[in-house]
């Protein structure tokens, strides 16, 4: 089979084209290198059945191939609220031209939401019929909104036949490859610790994440494109949660650092 990934060289996209090179699958990646770093595809260059063509994917494109899985996309909130216009763009326009280039070839598409869709969600946790608790022009919107409309194209297509169009949506994910500036809790918490630095926990650190191991979620990812029918949005991520105070003593564990923890507001 042969895999178009869009994000190819960012935290997901580097870790599904491995694995999709291991199953023996042929892989082309695509990327501008907007949040994904040139260093997480050095070795997938050396694989004989790795292509990359550097793009941005708000510019249409025609490449061949029978499975499109649509992975790029700012995720960090420092980096999609950096450029929030361009983050919208990459979700919206991006995923338009994943679909029109999946219609094209008559390709399976799997498109990576988020629980962000879910807003400030008041059920917990959230099913996937949970419609949300969203706030459409808050600094986060750029990207909780760009994915809720990217779902939306991506379930029209597919209610009208054009394309079978696969939605996960992603939960707290952690592994290799992640920007060690991604700014979300466990590589905050890493870097503190390794530089020797208290670890800074908001509030009373009682609060919960559910956090899932990148090689776990990849394996949704091939289970989902594996179903023999669509079945509408599925979350993806652990189902069990963590406290921050819980997290905090495990990354201090493993780096072995013993500093006490800083408590901010």
């Amino acid at each position: 089979m042969k895999y178009l990934v869009t994000g190819a060289a960012g935290f997901l996209g580097a870790n599904l084209c491995q694995r999709l090179l291991n199953d023996g699958h042929q892989v082309i990646g695509l990327d501008n290198y907007h949040s994904g770093s040139q260093a997480n595809i050095v070795a997938l260059k050396k694989h004989p059945q790795f292509s990359f063509i550097e793009n941005d994917i708000i510019k249409p494109y025609d490449i061949p191939c029978d499975v499109l899985c649509n992975l790029a996309c700012p995720a960090s909130p420092p980096h999609y609220q950096k450029d929030p216009i361009y983050t919208l763009k990459i979700s919206v326009i991006g995923t338009l031209h994943a679909l029109e280039n999946a219609e094209r070839y008559k390709a399976l598409v799997l498109h990576t939401s988020t629980s962000e869709i879910y807003g400030d969600p008041l059920v917990h946790p959230q099913p996937e019929s949970y419609l949300g608790n969203v706030n459409l022009v808050g600094p986060r919107a750029c990207y909780d909104e760009g994915k809720r409309a990217a779902e939306t194209l991506c379930a029209d297509y597919t209610r009208l036949g054009k394309v079978d169009a696969r939605l996960v949506r992603i939960f707290n994910t952690y592994g290799p490859c992640m920007r060690d500036d991604d700014g979300r809790v466990v590589t905050n918490f890493i870097k503190q610790a390794l530089a020797g630095k208290a670890l800074t926990v908001y509030g009373d650190g009682q609060q919960t994440r559910s956090f899932c191991y990148v090689d776990d979620l990849i394996e949704g990812f091939i289970r989902v494109m594996a179903l023999p029918q669509n079945v509408g949005p599925i979350n993806l991520g652990n189902p069990h949660e963590f406290t921050m105070l819980e997290l905090a003593a495990e990354v201090q564990r493993l780096v072995g650092s013993k500093l006490p923890l800083q408590f901010d507001p």
